[in-house]
C-alpha cells in the first residue's frame, strides 16, 4: 500500500508580473475542485480580487506581494501550490517558498517571451536544485513565434526545452493544442466569461475531420510543425527534468483555460513527490516516523477581525496530528501544537493529520519565526535551509505620533518575524530603529501595513548601507566602529551585524579583520549556543 507521502505533489509557480500567475494559480484551483467560478484579475479596478490575493494592498494594486499556500485534490493526488510574489523587490520570500516546493511552474507570456523576473526567479529556482515545468501563457492574444520561444527559453535560461504541447494557432487564430506525448489534437471552445471548465474534443493528429474543424491552412502548419518537432525536437526524459537539464513545456491560455487541463494532467506524473532533505544531523527521509518540519513564513493579520498570525510549515517527514508535542530546534524546548489549517488563500479549514509535503498552517502565539524547525524523536532534527539574506536597502524609522510607539513596536517586530523586514538597533538610538530590506517596494508594504494594520503612521530615512554582514569574531556592535566599520548595529538576537556603503568597504573590513568571519546570511542557532 502507497504511503500518503507518495501522492502529495507540493509546488510554486514563478513568473514576470502580469505574465498571468494569479489566473493560472485560480485556473488550478477551479480545476482541482477548490473554488467554483474564476474571478480573473485584469486591472487594479478588478470588480473582485483573486483568490490568492488576499492583502489589502494586493487587491488595491492587483499584484502579489505574498506568498500563500493553498491545497486542492484532482486526479487522486493532493496538490499544494504555493504562490510567489512576481514582483523582484519580493525575490527572498520566493526563495523561502521554493525552500518549500519540490517543483515550480515557470510561467512565460507567450508574447514577450522571457522577462526580467523571470530570469531572476530561475536563477533562484537554480540555486535551489529546483526542476522546472514551463507553462506558456496568453496564446488566445496574439503571440511570438512558438519556435522562437523555445530559443529564447536555451539562448537565455541555458535550459534544454521539450514540449509537451504545441499550439495551434494563436491570437483570434488560436484553436487548442496537440499533445505529442499521446499524438492527439485538443480542440478548445471559449466558456462563457472564461469562467467555467473549458470542453474538451479529442482527435488524432491524421483525423480527417481536424481539415473541417480547423481549416486546411491551420492543419498544414499544424502537421508540418509536429513532424519537424518530431524529427529534430527534444523529447521529455524524467532523469533530465529531475536535475534541471531541460524544461517539459506547455502552451494555453489560463485566462481562457486553454491547455490548463491537460497541462495538470501532465503535470501530476511529472512533479516529484517529495523526497529526502538534509538537515545538520543527516538525511531525513519522508516516510521517517518521526515528525519533522520547518518554518518558511510566518503571516499576521490574515484575518484582520482577529489579529492572528499563521506560521506556515512544510512537512518534512512522519506524520502531524493535532495536538501533538515537538521540539522547537530555536528555542530548544518542547512545545505543543493546538491545531492546524489548511489556506485556501484567507479561507482555512482544519486538519487533523498531515503528511511529508503537505504545507499547514499553525497558530503562533508569538513563538515562530522563518527557518525554525519542529520535530520529534532523538536528537532534534535543524534544517538549515531558510536564510535570512542580507538587506539592500536600508533606512531608520521615525514615528509621526509619538503617543503610537506601542503599536509601532509591535508592529515591527511582527513584521520582521514575517520576513517583511529586518530589524537592526543601533547602541544609544534603540527608539528609531534601523530596517533592512533586499527590496524598495517591501518599504511601501511596510509603511502600509504599520499605518492600516497597527494605526501607525511613519516616515522613513533612507541610509546609504548596501550590505549587512552577521560577523563572527567581535561581540558587540562598539568593536565594529572601532575596526573602522561604516556602522555597528545589532539584529533581533542581539547579534553584532556590520554595515556598509559598497563592495570596496566590504573587501576593507574583510581583509583588516582576518580573524572575523563575515557571513551573507544570518546563522540559525538554538539560543543556547549564542
Amino acid at each position: 500500500m502507497a504511503h500518503p507521502y507518495e501522492n502529495r505533489r507540493t509546488f510554486a509557480i514563478i513568473s514576470h508580473p502580469d505574465a498571468g500567475k494569479t489566473t493560472l494559480t485560480e485556473k488550478l484551483l477551479l480545476y482541482g475542485g477548490a473554488i467554483h467560478q474564476a474571478g480573473a484579475v485584469k486591472s487594479r479596478k478588478a470588480a473582485r480580487a483573486a483568490t490568492s490575493d488576499w492583502m489589502e494592498i494586493e487587491k488595491k494594486r492587483g499584484i502579489s506581494v505574498t506568498s500563500s499556500a493553498m491545497a486542492f485534490d484532482f486526479g487522486g493526488y493532493r496538490y499544494n501550490l504555493l504562490d510567489t510574489p512576481g514582483h523582484q523587490d519580493f525575490s527572498e520570500d520566493t526563495y523561502r517558498t521554493l525552500t518549500a516546493a519540490d517543483c515550480a511552474i515557470m510561467l512565460i507570456d507567450a508574447a514577450k517571451g522571457v522577462e526580467t523576473q523571470t530570469r531572476k526567479l530561475f536563477d533562484v529556482c537554480r540555486m535551489r536544485g529546483t526542476p522546472i515545468v514551463t507553462f506558456v501563457n496568453k496564446l488566445d492574444r496574439p503571440a511570438r513565434d512558438p519556435m522562437d520561444l523555445m530559443t529564447e527559453v536555451e539562448d537565455v535560461l541555458k535550459l534544454r526545452t521539450a514540449p509537451v504541447t504545441w499550439p495551434i494557432g494563436s491570437g483570434d487564430r488560436f484553436q487548442g493544442v496537440y499533445d505529442r506525448e499521446h499524438k492527439r489534437v485538443l480542440t478548445f471552445e471559449r466558456t462563457a466569461r472564461n469562467a467555467t471548465k473549458a470542453p474538451v474534443t479529442v482527435s488524432g493528429i491524421g483525423d480527417k475531420t481536424l481539415d473541417e474543424l480547423l481549416g486546411d491552412e491551420a492543419v498544414a502548419e499544424l502537421r508540418a510543425e509536429v513532424e519537424l518537432l518530431d524529427g529534430a525536437g527534444e523529447h521529455y526524459n524524467r532523469e533530465r527534468f529531475l536535475r534541471g537539464e531541460i524544461t517539459p513545456v506547455f502552451f494555453g491560455s489560463a485566462l481562457s483555460s486553454f491547455g490548463v487541463e491537460p497541462f495538470l494532467e501532465a503535470f501530476a506524473q511529472m512533479c516529484p513527490p517529495p523526497g529526502p532533505r538534509q538537515s545538520m544531523h543527516g538525511v531525513v527521509s519522508p516516510q521517517d516516523e518521526n515528525f519533522s518540519g520547518f518554518v518558511f513564513k510566518v503571516q499576521a493579520n490574515m484575518d484582520p477581525a482577529h489579529r492572528d498570525r499563521i506560521a506556515f510549515v512544510r512537512v518534512c517527514s512522519g506524520k502531524f496530528t493535532g495536538g501533538m508535542r515537538v521540539h522547537h530546534f530555536r528555542l530548544n524546548k518542547e512545545i505543543r501544537l493546538a491545531r492546524a489549517e489548511q489556506m485556501m488563500a484567507q479561507e482555512r479549514q482544519s486538519i487533523d493529520e498531515a503528511w511529508a509535503g503537505d504545507i499547514i498552517g499553525l497558530f503562533d502565539p508569538g513563538v515562530f519565526r522563518i527557518g525554525d524547525t519542529l520535530s520529534t524523536g532523538n536528537p532534534p532534527v535543524a534544517f538549515d535551509t531558510v536564510p535570512r539574506f542580507s538587506p539592500e536597502h536600508f533606512g531608520r524609522l521615525r514615528l509621526l505620533d509619538p503617543m503610537k510607539r506601542k503599536q509601532m513596536q509591535k508592529g515591527i517586530e511582527q513584521l520582521s518575524e514575517e520576513g517583511t523586514i529586518q530589524l537592526f538597533a543601533e547602541p544609544g538610538r534603540e527608539k528609531d530603529p534601523i530596517l533592512g530590506v533586499v527590496g524598495e517596494l517591501q518599504f511601501d508594504v511596510l509603511k502600509y501595513r504599520l499605518e492600516n494594520e497597527y494605526g501607525a503612521k511613519v516616515d522613513l530615512e533612507r541610509l546609504g548601507y548596501t550590505h549587512a554582514r552577521w560577523v563572527d569574531g567581535p561581540n558587540t556592535p562598539q568593536e565594529l566602529t572601532k575596526a573602522r566599520i561604516a556602522m555597528g548595529v545589532t539584529d533581533v538576537d542581539g547579534r553584532p551585524v556590520a554595515l556598509m556603503r559598497d563592495d570596496w568597504e566590504l573587501r576593507r573590513a574583510i581583509s583588516d579583520n582576518p580573524s572575523w568571519k563575515f557571513n551573507a546570511t544570518a546563522p540559525i542557532r538554538p539560543v543556547e549556543e549564542r
